[in-house]
């Protein structure tokens, strides 16, 4: 893909285990809830993010590990203007030896760089996510107004985008991997929610019609 990684794929009705356990996801998570998650069954659900596809790969494949996981999520939302029960994500994943936060901040500024112009910058803020330990959120430039402040980005100049960090040990001995030898980071990010903001679409729902006359212009 360019930047050396593969696509990797996997179950979108998925035991709970890989959606949420391996994921280093407490018990009593919000995220478990009926009014989170779709239940199959107690112990099966219609994954809630394409994470699972990422413990899969480290649980079958040794590392180093370089792989883009993009796909259908499912989780409890009314559907309105920017909510839907369905929406496309896609995360990515690096593991391997002397694996820093630099290579993430590195890998992530060249990737928004060709997503949204040679002029793009990057910022990272302190996050928390249970998967990952540091955890940050990644904000780029405007690129409506590129930084200067606009609607869009209401007026700060910045367009928050994705979630990321270093893999946490606890997901990695999950998966069979020492962490004492490898480390790793991971991202991940709303495919649906980029597309809106970087095209001006004010409603979630138009891009889920099969309207070939507004679906055309994105060929």
């Amino acid at each position: 893909l360019g930047m050396g990684f593969s696509i990797a794929e996997g179950p979108e009705i998925e035991w709970a285990k890989y959606n949420f356990d391996y994921l280093n996801v407490p018990q009593d998570h919000s995220a478990r809830d009926l009014q989170d998650t779709f239940y199959y069954e107690d112990d099966i659900v219609l994954r809630t993010q394409t994470s699972p596809v990422q413990v899969r790969v480290m649980q079958e494949q040794k590392p180093p590990l370089r792989i883009i996981s993009p796909g259908r999520v499912y989780r409890c939302d009314e559907i309105d203007a920017t909510h839907s029960p369905v929406f496309h994500q896609m995360e990515g994943l690096v593991i391997d030896k002397g694996i820093t936060m630099s290579d993430l901040k590195g890998t992530l500024d060249l990737f928004a760089k060709k997503l949204f112009g040679e002029q793009t910058k990057t910022k990272f803020r302190p996050h928390q996510f249970y998967f990952t330990e540091p955890s940050a959120e990644m904000d780029v430039t405007c690129f409506k107004c590129g930084g200067v402040g606009c609607k869009v980005c209401s007026n700060t100049g910045w367009i928050e985008i994705l979630g990321c960090g270093m893999v946490h040990p606890n997901v990695l001995r999950f998966c069979g991997i020492d962490p004492d030898e490898y480390s790793g980071f991971a991202f991940g990010m709303g495919l649906d929610r980029i597309t809106m903001i970087k095209y001006g679409i004010n409603d979630l729902r138009l891009l889920f019609e099969n309207d070939l006359r507004f679906l055309a212009q994105f060929k």
